[in-house]
């Protein structure tokens, strides 16, 4: 699949969907950025037909709603066979996200919730049946999360110095 090149509108509304998305409208990106909510509209829908934007994702907070077991699981999978493993981990109830890795052990990082910790043992339990190997677990105190940086400001690589109009040597 072709890279998709952002312009300068693009990563501006990108960043501030992931900012929030749930109650960040066309028309305050649009007012923000000085054009009109239409135009941000129709990038949203090329930006998620192109696939560049995926969905928009809910921050919850399971211990307040009474799963307060909050882990990740380190599963190993067989590298033929990890695309298809992660999918089939999504099916387990109690799964909300799994990471695949592309090389190593550890190659699945399966993110679960839990009422308690009969629920993660049949979590567990359903992963092992799948095929894959558990190598660790560990339960998660909090997570932290923030817009992709780069997406926020202009398109400077890292390192590198914006063009200035000014003599270098301050003449």
């Amino acid at each position: 699949m072709p890279n998709r090149e952002l312009d300068e509108l693009d990563r501006y509304i990108v960043y501030r969907l992931q900012q929030n998305a749930r109650s960040t409208s066309a028309a305050e990106i649009a007012e923000d950025y000085g054009v009109s909510p239409s135009t941000v509209r129709n990038r949203i829908g090329r930006l998620e037909s192109d696939g560049v934007i995926q969905g928009t994702h809910l921050d919850i907070d399971y211990e307040l709603v009474g799963y307060q077991l909050f882990t990740i699981i380190f599963c190993t999978a067989p590298i033929p066979k990890r695309e298809q493993l992660a999918r089939e981990a999504m099916d387990v109830p109690g799964v909300v996200s799994v990471r695949e890795l592309m090389t190593g052990e550890e190659n699945l990082h399966v993110v679960a919730v839990g009422r308690d910790s009969d629920d993660l043992s049949r979590i567990g339990r359903d992963l092992s049946k799948l095929g894959l190997e558990i190598v660790e677990e560990e339960l998660v105190h909090n997570e932290y999360s923030c817009p992709f940086y780069w997406f926020g400001q202009d398109t400077t690589s890292p390192g590198e110095e914006q063009a200035s109009d000014s003599d270098p040597n301050g003449a």
